[in-house]
């Protein structure tokens, strides 16, 4: 990362400002300190530039944050996908934007199928459109709704009950 930096602080030479850039700094005892450097031209009074301002900030801490988030955010799409029940979810629209693999093979509908389709208006049948939709939109205002029934059709048209909870 010499190279890099050695970049950001000529490019401040030169007169360009560098903001945000991230690189390792080690420490005396080798070890990884995560920085966000902002490199910014010094310039004195009469407008001549004389140096470089530079203003380092230790990240360390955000980057391994990022990192566990990631990795759980990894962990809980990986339950979600493979969970023993049909897990789906909608926008503020209806629409699907979350269909787990318990949910296609029950369907027999894969998650592209129905991503982004209104699931009241395309799976549901009629006499149940406008039931499924006030749960749902309860839902979507935080009112929790148990152990509600309805049902849902397959891609070839078979009646699958759904538990919603």
């Amino acid at each position: 990362f010499r190279a890099p930096v050695q970049r950001v602080l000529s490019n401040a030479l030169q007169g360009e400002n560098t903001a945000n850039f991230e690189f390792p700094l080690y420490t005396k005892d080798g070890r990884p300190v995560e920085v966000l450097l902002n490199a910014t031209p010094r310039i004195d009074s009469a407008g001549k530039l004389v140096g470089v301002v530079g203003v380092g900030q230790d990240i360390t801490e955000k980057k391994q944050a990022e990192v566990e988030l990631t990795r759980v955010a990894a962990d809980l799409r990986k339950l979600i996908d493979t969970a023993n029940a049909p897990i789906f979810g909608i926008d503020t629209k209806g629409r699907v934007n979350e269909w787990n693999d318990k949910a296609a093979e029950i369907t027999r509908r894969s998650k592209d199928e129905v991503m982004g389709h209104d699931l009241v208006a395309e799976f549901i049948s009629p006499e149940y459109r406008d039931s499924v939709r006030a749960v749902l939109d309860n839902a979507l205002n935080g009112q929790e709704t148990a152990n509600f029934e309805f049902p849902l059709y397959t891609k070839t048209g078979e009646r699958v009950e759904v538990l919603l909870n």
